[in-house]
């Protein structure tokens, strides 16, 4: 330990973090200023991780909430050679990989994508909950610890509750938050927003917490040795930094702790920006340099960091040779890839509703895929996880070695987990709640769709069909929602989301193959909660559904058809019952298609989607949540007949009665718009 090599290398991280906004005109300096020595001493002397292999599956992981202090992960990333000069200098900038939010960037040391605040701790939760589960079954080769670092932003966020409640209850000591306390947001003091007790409130949910002054490096230091002996708790080590840390007014009088310093350049403020260069020890004509000591001392860190690491190697190494079957099985959990799983051999009830056949598949998952974890938001007997539930265990503080998380009550927490979860890797994430409620879970599944994280929604009770609990639990506009991120694409150019509704049993085992084999996106499953007939064979059910996975196909086809109906979910039933209406009572030749993906449908070739809904002719769509769900597929001529209101509280039968979502109602709607298109 050098104090004089220290305190000159968070000054250099200072001095890099306000020139990349100085030059941007743009970003957060002062948390920068203020949280460089405890990321400075985290990287040198506690997080471990081999610089040759960044993505090497062991290391120590490093989870960043507060996106908007992107500047002081750069600023030390540079000091560690992940990124270059110019790469600072075009911070902020188009086509930059210095973006304004830390984007996942794991060869570079960015584990997370963050800015939405709260949920970036919450993916560290969800990674410590990832490597615990590993350890319990390859025991003592996840013991790698997960760092957080968090701002009073993140913690005043709701989602902070059910993190601090579900970290504190596991018993996550793997979990060490640092929590930049320094008593300033964007635009205000803290104490005009809040009075309370944080240290208290942390401790209540079961944590360690440690109070010290986040500049002195001795404290930073006995605080990071006691959160990693800690052997029962999660720790939450609070930093009292001063925003701004260094920054000077013209005259060299100090100017530090103000609330402008937080999110406007330097220069932008009573600071000075050359006199604070220069009062941290920079060359304010060449502000970007990594001054000559540090230098010399990140790349002696570099080397025995990379040489601990092929230390810790050689005992994996050793660990893989004595025990060839885990290893075997431990290298394919790390791979990503899955088992061959035969989804046609699940067995599935007739006419069941679809979130039946998922727990149908769920419980053949349960058997067959060891390394998923579950998670439901207090709902697993309802939303029907529970087929995985009843051939697994809940994780427990001191016990993972079972792979069902109860989540409570919290739909964002756990779907923001689920993505920490999905980043750590080795590990398939499943949430599932109700689908109304995914508009708790929107946040987090917006940023695993930006993070491309292959992360499984289970979402039930997927239509006004919920019945008697009425409009507050009757999902109308939600699946517009969920298919609006069927059209959005990420920066890989694909659908950042694929939505599945499947029309029955069958298809929905289907829906689930569909699901575990995207490894590149989310995928939501959007299931009933009533009962669906089962849509006819003419050979092979389940053979006949796999063409789902070019998201839509015929169920039911006829020649020279006179008109093609088309739904998802529920309404294909519904659909074909008015075609067996509309052929026996007006002899009309009528074809049915389940589309049980538009975004994934869109990717076929224009052949092929106009075998399934041909181009000027007759269609009709029908759908049970907003017409803009199906508005998307039926041209000049088509027709959709939707849900322009919220449901109200009825049994499912009557409100089918009083919508009009019965074949009898269908069959109407079909004629009528039949006669208007003559």
């Amino acid at each position: 330990m050098n104090q004089k090599i220290d305190n000159l290398a968070a000054d250099n991280i200072r001095a890099l973090a306000i020139s990349m906004v100085e030059k941007a005109n743009s970003g957060h300096p002062g948390g920068a200023m203020g949280g460089a020595d405890f990321l400075h001493i985290l990287y040198t002397e506690y997080l471990n991780f081999d610089p040759t292999e960044m993505d090497w599956p062991f290391r120590d992981r490093f989870f960043m909430d507060a996106g908007h202090l992107s500047a002081l992960m750069y600023a030390q990333y540079n000091l560690l050679g992940n990124y270059k000069k110019e790469d600072l200098q075009s911070f902020r900038q188009w086509g930059s990989i210095t973006p304004g939010h830390p984007e996942v960037d794991v060869l570079r040391g960015i584990e997370n994508t963050s800015g939405p605040l709260g949920q970036g701790h919450a993916m560290g939760a969800g990674a410590a909950i990832a490597a615990k589960f590993l350890d319990a079954r390859f025991n003592g080769l996840f013991e790698h610890k997960i760092y957080g670092f968090i701002t009073d932003g993140g913690v005043q966020e709701e989602i902070s509750q059910g993190v601090g409640r579900i970290a504190g209850h596991l018993g996550l000591n793997n979990f060490i938050m640092f929590y930049d306390s320094n008593d300033v947001q964007l635009s205000s003091m803290t104490d005009e927003v809040t009075s309370e007790d944080t240290a208290m409130k942390y401790e209540a949910w079961g944590w360690k917490v440690i109070t010290i002054d986040g500049h002195d490096h001795e404290q930073i230091r006995k605080a990071l040795n006691d959160a990693n002996a800690e052997t029962e708790k999660p720790t939450l080590i609070i930093g009292k930094t001063i925003m701004g840390k260094g920054c000077v007014l013209a005259d060299g009088s100090m100017y530090e702790g103000e609330c402008e310093l937080h999110g406007k350049p330097i220069g932008d403020t009573k600071a000075d920006f050359t006199k604070t260069l220069i009062n941290l020890g920079a060359n304010p004509e060449s502000s970007f340099d990594i001054f000559p000591e540090v230098q010399a001392h990140y790349t002696s860190v570099l080397a025995k960091k990379t040489a601990a690491a092929a230390e810790q190697k050689a005992k994996i190494a050793a660990w893989k040779t004595a025990n060839p079957a885990l290893a075997s099985k431990m290298d394919s959990f790390l791979s990503g890839v899955l088992p061959d799983l035969d989804l046609s051999q699940v067995v599935q009830k007739a006419n069941v509703a679809t979130r039946e056949a998922s727990s149908a598949v769920l419980g053949y998952l349960a058997e067959n895929l060891e390394n998923v974890i579950v998670s439901s938001a207090d709902l697993s007997n309802s939303d029907k996880t529970d087929g995985f539930l009843k051939k697994s265990s809940v994780l427990q503080k001191n016990d993972f070695s079972g792979a069902f998380l109860q989540a409570g009550v919290a739909e964002l927490t756990m779907t923001a987990i689920a993505n920490g979860i999905a980043l750590h890797g080795g590990v398939v994430a499943v949430v599932a709640t109700f689908f109304v409620f995914s508009d708790y879970m929107k946040p987090a599944i917006r940023l695993a769709a930006i993070q491309e994280l292959p992360v499984k929604y289970v979402l039930t009770h997927d239509s006004f069909r919920v019945g008697e609990d009425g409009p507050t639990h009757q999902p109308i506009e939600q699946e517009a929602q969920m298919r609006l991120m069927e059209k959005v694409k990420n920066h890989s150019g694909n659908p950042s989301l694929l939505a599945l509704r499947p029309a029955d049993a069958i298809e929905t085992s289907v829906a689930w193959d569909m699901a575990l084999k995207n490894t590149k996106t989310p995928t939501a499953l959007i299931l009933s909660r009533q009962n669906i007939k089962d849509i006819p064979a003419v050979s092979s059910r389940y053979e006949e559904a796999t063409a789902a996975k070019k998201g839509g196909y015929l169920v039911k086809s006829t020649p020279n058809a006179d008109i093609t109906l088309f739904a998802n979910g529920s309404e294909v039933s519904t659909l074909l019952g008015a075609a067996e209406i509309l052929e026996n009572e007006n002899n009309l030749k009528v074809n049915v298609a389940s589309i049980i993906s538009e975004g994934l449908f869109k990717l076929q070739s224009k052949e092929y989607q106009g075998s399934i809904i041909p181009k000027g002719k007759l269609v009709f769509g029908l759908t049970a949540g907003l017409p803009v769900n199906l508005e998307g597929l039926i041209g000049d001529s088509g027709k959709v007949v939707g849900l322009d209101h919220f449901g109200y509280s009825a049994p499912a039968s009557v409100l089918d009665q009083k919508f009009g979502f019965n074949p009898e109602s269908a069959a109407k709607e079909i004629l009528k718009y039949i006669a208007e298109s003559k």
